[in-house]
C-alpha cells in the first residue's frame, strides 16, 4: 500500500512551537475572504452544468437586536452540510440575506431612538432623534416622525445590525459567500416580492375582503394565522342570565362579558337535548335587550361551561366561523386601537337601559369595559354568583404584549388552500416530494397544510416593508374605486403606491375626484422572505444563474418556523412555478434551557453568542451545535457547557497531535506493518459510515464515529507505533501521515479553524475546498480490517490498567508479562513491547484479551 499524502515539505518551518487555538478565528477568516475561498464559482459552475451546483436557501435572521445561540446552532447545522458538499466537489451557491423589515425592525427603531411613527407629519430632511439606544418605550413618550423620517431610521438601524450579524458569523465560521448577500427590503427584493404580487393578483390568487381580521391593538396592524402564539392568561367566567320568552334565565358562561352589545345569537349543540326546545326561538340580552335566535352547530361544546354559548362578532375565531357558517350580522364594538367604539352598530336594537349602559363602555378599553359591564350585570341581577377565575390559552401575536382582538377591516388575502381543495392537494404533494430530515418534520408540514383556516392575510398596516404596488382611482365624489385597482408594468418595479403617483396620473392628481390614491399599507414581511430562492437565485432578473440554482438544494431552518417559512415558500413556488422550490429540508431542533424550556427572548432566558464565542472558541461552539442531530432539542447550561468544553479539547488535540505526527521526517513510503495496514482499514470503514451519514444529514453521527476514530489514533495507535515512527520506519510515518490527514478532512465541517491551521501546515490551499475523503483518494488501501487494531488497543488498556493497580508510573519498565487473545495479537507483538516498555513479552490464545501475568522492574523508570 502507498499512501497518497506528501511529505511533510522540506523545512517544516511553517508549524509553530506551539500551536494555540488563540487568533484562529480572525487570521482565517480574513484569508479566506482575501483568497474567495467561498465564492461562488459562476463560470465554471455554469460550465459543469447543474447537477454539479448544490445551492442553499438560507434562512435571513431578522435584523431587529442581536441573535441568540439558538441561531447558532442551527447555523452550523447548515454549514456542517455546505461544507461537505464543497468537499465532494460540488459548486456552492450559498448566500446570505437579512430579514430587515416589518414589526420587529420597526419595535426596536421605537424603541432605540425614542420616535414613532405618524404618516400625517411632513417629511423633515434635518431631523435628528432625540435619542440615541436608550428611547422610550412608551408610546407617548416617543416622539412622532414622518414615515419617510421613520423609514430612515430603519434603515440606518438595520444596517449596523446586520454588520454586527455578519461579523458574528465570520466567526463562527459560516462558508457563505458574502458577495451574494441581499435584504428582504433591497431593490432586488422589492421587486422581486412586488412582481409576484402582481401576478397573484393577476391570476386571481390575491385579493382584497373586507372580514374579520386578527388585530394587534398596540402595533395597530393585521396579523395572520401563522403568527399566533397561545399565551395562558388569568381569566374568569361569568355566569351570565339570557331571558327566554317565558322570563325564564337561559345561563351561558363567558369569559368575555363585555362583548354582550355584540352579541347577536346563542347557540348549543344539535344533540344537547337541554336546548331543544330552544333552537329556532329567540332569547333576549341581558343589559341591552337585543332579541337574539338560539342556533344549533356542531361545534359547541355540550361539557364546556352551561353547554351554550353566546356568538359575538368577535371574540374569538370560532366566533368568525360560526357568524360565517350561520350567516349572522356584524355588530363589532372594538376598533382599531382596542377601545370600544362611540357608536354601537345595532344601537337602534337597544332598549333605552342598553343605550344608557353602552354610552358608559364607549371609548374604554377592554379591560376597563369588562370591568364596568361585570359591574352593571350585578346592579342589574343578571350576574349569577361570583366570577370563576380561570387560566385559559389566549392569542397573541408571536411578537405582540396584548392579547389580539377580532376587527372588521380590509386586507389582501393570498389563496393558500385552506378555501381550495385543489391547491390544497397540490401543496401536500409537493411537501411529499422533498426530503425532510429527520422525516417526522414532514408531518408538521402537512398538518399545517390540512389544518388551515383561512388564505394568507398579507397585508399589514405598518411602515418598514415592502408597499403593496397598486394604486385606487378615485369617482367624482373622491370616492376610492378598491374593486378595480391600478396596476404598474413590471418594468417600473419596485414602486411605492404612497410616494410615486398611478401610471397614466401625475402627482397633482393624488387625492383629488377623478384622481387616485395609493395603496398605503405593506406586505407581510413572510411575503418577502416566502422568495428567497427566488430572491437571491436571480429570478427574472438573472435567467442563467435562476435555471442554474432552482430549485435550490437545500432549505436548512428551525422547526418552529415550518408553518410560515417553509409552507410560504413551497406555497409561493407552487403558485408561480408549479415545483418545489428545494430537494431537500433540513429541520433543526430547539435550543432549551436546563429546565427543558424553549430559548425565548419572551421568556428572558436567551444567551447570546459573542461571549461564548470569545470563552471557549468557535470550533468549540460548532462542536456543541453539531453534536446534535436535526430535529433533537438540545439543552444548554451556560454555567456547565460540557460540550463547549470537549469541543475545545477536540480542537487542541488536533493542533498537537499533528505537530507532534509531522515531527517525524521519514519519508512516506509503502504501509506494510500489519498493525499500520489494520489502523487504515479500519479508518477506511470510518470514512465510509461518516460519508453515509453526511449524505443522510445525520452530521451527528459522522463527527460522532470521525472522533471516537480520533481518539483511538491518538491515545492508542499513535502511542504503539511512535517508537518505529521516531526510527524511521516508512510504514509507521505514513499511516500516521495518512490516517491523520483523512481524520482532518472528517473533521473539517465542524473543527474548521483547528483543521485548516493544521492543513497550512503541510499543503497549499484550503482543506475546505480539498476532496472529502474516500478510500480511493487517501491512500487507504482496499482491504478489510482484520481486528488487530481493536485487539492491541485493548491488550494496551489492560498493561496501563496493571501498572496502576500496581501503583507504578505507566513509565515502569515491565521485566516480564504475558497476554491472552486471540493469535492476531502476535503480529503486534514488537509494537506492545516498545509501549508497554515490556522486555519479554509472550501471546497466548484467548477467548477475551487480558494481561494474565506481568512483572515490574522494581527500579524506577528514567524520566
Amino acid at each position: 500500500m502507498t499512501s497518497a499524502i506528501p511529505a511533510v515539505p522540506p523545512g517544516s518551518e511553517s508549524i509553530p512551537d506551539k500551536p494555540a487555538l488563540e487568533g484562529l478565528e480572525s487570521k482565517w477568516s480574513a484569508d479566506w475572504e482575501r483568497s474567495g475561498v467561498y465564492r461562488f464559482d459562476r463560470a465554471a459552475a455554469l460550465a459543469a452544468g447543474r447537477d454539479a451546483v448544490f445551492s442553499i436557501d438560507t434562512p435571513p435572521p431578522t435584523a431587529s437586536g442581536s441573535l441568540h445561540i439558538g441561531h447558532v446552532f442551527s447555523y452550523t447545522h447548515m454549514d456542517t452540510a455546505a461544507r461537505f458538499q464543497r468537499m465532494r466537489g460540488k459548486h456552492l451557491f450559498y448566500p446570505m440575506g437579512w430579514d430587515d423589515n416589518g414589526l420587529p425592525t420597526e419595535r426596536r427603531v421605537q424603541n432605540y431612538f425614542g420616535v414613532r411613527c405618524d404618516p400625517s407629519l411632513p417629511y423633515d430632511p434635518g431631523f435628528t432623534p432625540p435619542n440615541e439606544g436608550n428611547g422610550s418605550t412608551k408610546p407617548g413618550d416617543q416622539v412622532p416622525i414622518s414615515r419617510r423620517n421613520f423609514v430612515e431610521l430603519c434603515e440606518r438601524l438595520s444596517a449596523e445590525d446586520e454588520q454586527q450579524f455578519e461579523d458574528l458569523w465570520r466567526a463562527l465560521g459560516l462558508s457563505v459567500d458574502w458577495s451574494l448577500t441581499y435584504r428582504t427590503i433591497g431593490a432586488d427584493a422589492q421587486r422581486a416580492a412586488q412582481r409576484a404580487f402582481l401576478r397573484n393578483l393577476a391570476r386571481g390568487e390575491a385579493y382584497q375582503a373586507d372580514a374579520p381580521t386578527l388585530w394587534d391593538v398596540t402595533f395597530r396592524s393585521a396579523v395572520a394565522q401563522a403568527e399566533l402564539e397561545d399565551r395562558d392568561q388569568p381569566g374568569a367566567y361569568h355566569r351570565v342570565a339570557f331571558h327566554a320568552p317565558d322570563g325564564s334565565p337561559v345561563f351561558i358562561e363567558t369569559t368575555r362579558p363585555e362583548l354582550l352589545p355584540a352579541c347577536v345569537a346563542l347557540v348549543a349543540h344539535p344533540d344537547d337535548e337541554r336546548y331543544q326546545a330552544l333552537f329556532g326561538t329567540t332569547v333576549t340580552t341581558p343589559l341591552f335587550g337585543v332579541e337574539i335566535p338560539v342556533l344549533a352547530h356542531h361545534l359547541a361544546q355540550p361539557d364546556k361551561g352551561s353547554g351554550i354559548a353566546m356568538i359575538c362578532t368577535w371574540g374569538d375565531l370560532t366566533d368568525v366561523i360560526w357568524w360565517r357558517e350561520l350567516d349572522l350580522p356584524a355588530r363589532a364594538v372594538i376598533g382599531a386601537d382596542g377601545r370600544f367604539v362611540p357608536e354601537a352598530p345595532a344601537a337602534d336594537l337597544f332598549s333605552d337601559a342598553g343605550r344608557a349602559a353602552y354610552d358608559e363602555l364607549a371609548g374604554k378599553t377592554v379591560f376597563s369595559a369588562k370591568q364596568r359591564i361585570v359591574e352593571l350585570l350585578g346592579e342589574s341581577g343578571e350576574l349569577e354568583g361570583a366570577p370563576k377565575p380561570i387560566q385559559h390559552p389566549v392569542k397573541f401575536y408571536e411578537k405582540g404584549d396584548r392579547p389580539l382582538e377580532i376587527v372588521s377591516t380590509r386586507q389582501w388575502y393570498l389563496a393558500n388552500g385552506a378555501r381550495d381543495e385543489a391547491l390544497r392537494d397540490r401543496l401536500l404533494e409537493a411537501g411529499r416530494a422533498i426530503g425532510f430530515h429527520p422525516e417526522h418534520m414532514r408531518v408538521r408540514y402537512e398538518n399545517w397544510v390540512g389544518g388551515l383556516t383561512g388564505d394568507w392575510l398579507v397585508s399589514r398596516q405598518r411602515f418598514f416593508g415592502v408597499p403593496i404596488p397598486v394604486w385606487y382611482p378615485l369617482d367624482a365624489e373622491g370616492v376610492p374605486q378598491r374593486d378595480d385597482p391600478i396596476v404598474p408594468g413590471e418594468h417600473l418595479l419596485p414602486v411605492d403606491p404612497s410616494s410615486d403617483p398611478a401610471p397614466g396620473f401625475d402627482e397633482a392628481q393624488r387625492g383629488q375626484p377623478n384622481g387616485f390614491v395609493g395603496e398605503l399599507d405593506i406586505l407581510d414581511t413572510w411575503a418577502t422572505s416566502s422568495l428567497t430562492p427566488q430572491i437571491a437565485g436571480g429570478w427574472e432578473t438573472d435567467p442563467e444563474l435562476f435555471a442554474t440554482v432552482f430549485p435550490f438544494s437545500l432549505r436548512s431552518q428551525g422547526q418552529d418556523i415550518i408553518r410560515t417559512w417553509l409552507f410560504s415558500t413551497v406555497l409561493r413556488a407552487e403558485l408561480e412555478h408549479h415545483q418545489v422550490p428545494w430537494a431537500e429540508a433540513g429541520i433543526s431542533g430547539f435550543i432549551v434551557d436546563p429546565d427543558r424550556k424553549k430559548m425565548s427572548k419572551s421568556k428572558g432566558n436567551v444567551v447570546t453568542p459573542a461571549a461564548m464565542l470569545d470563552e471557549h472558541g468557535s470550533d468549540a461552539v460548532r462542536y456543541w451545535a453539531a453534536s446534535s442531530r436535526l430535529g433533537t432539542d438540545s439543552a444548554f447550561d451556560p454555567q456547565n457547557p460540557k460540550l463547549m468544553k470537549i469541543g475545545r479539547r477536540l480542537a487542541i488535540k488536533i493542533l498537537n497531535a499533528a505537530k507532534f505526527v509531522y515531527s517525524f521526517e521519514a519519508a512516506s513510503g509503502e504501509v506494510t506493518a500489519p498493525l499500520d495496514v489494520d489502523q487504515l482499514a479500519e479508518l477506511a470503514v470510518v470514512v465510509d459510515e461518516a460519508t453515509r451519514a453526511m449524505e443522510a444529514y445525520d452530521h451527528a453521527r459522522a463527527l460522532e464515529v470521525a472522533e471516537q476514530f480520533f481518539w483511538t489514533f491518538c491515545d492508542d495507535y499513535l502511542e504503539l507505533v511512535k517508537e518505529r515512527a521516531y526510527a524511521g520506519d516508512p510504514s509507521a510515518v505514513t499511516a500516521l501521515r495518512t490516517a491523520l490527514e483523512v481524520l482532518l478532512r472528517l473533521l473539517a465541517p465542524v473543527v474548521t479553524f483547528a483543521t485548516e491551521e493544521v492543513w497550512s501546515w503541510t499543503h497549499e490551499g484550503s482543506i475546505h475546498t480539498a476532496a472529502w475523503p474516500t478510500v480511493e483518494n487517501s491512500g487507504l488501501g482496499g482491504g478489510a480490517p482484520r481486528g488487530l487494531l481493536p485487539a492491541v488497543s485493548a491488550a494496551l488498556i489492560g498493561i496501563r490498567r496493571a501498572k496502576t493497580d500496581a501503583k507504578a508510573s505507566q513509565k515502569t519498565e515491565v521485566r516480564r508479562a504475558s497476554i491472552a487473545g486471540p493469535a492476531i495479537l502476535a503480529e503486534a507483538a514488537d509494537d506492545l513491547r516498545a509501549v508497554g516498555r515490556i522486555a519479554e513479552l509472550s501471546v497466548t490464545e484467548g477467548d477475551e484479551i487480558a494481561v494474565t501475568a506481568i512483572e515490574l522492574d522494581e527500579t524506577p523508570a528514567a524520566s
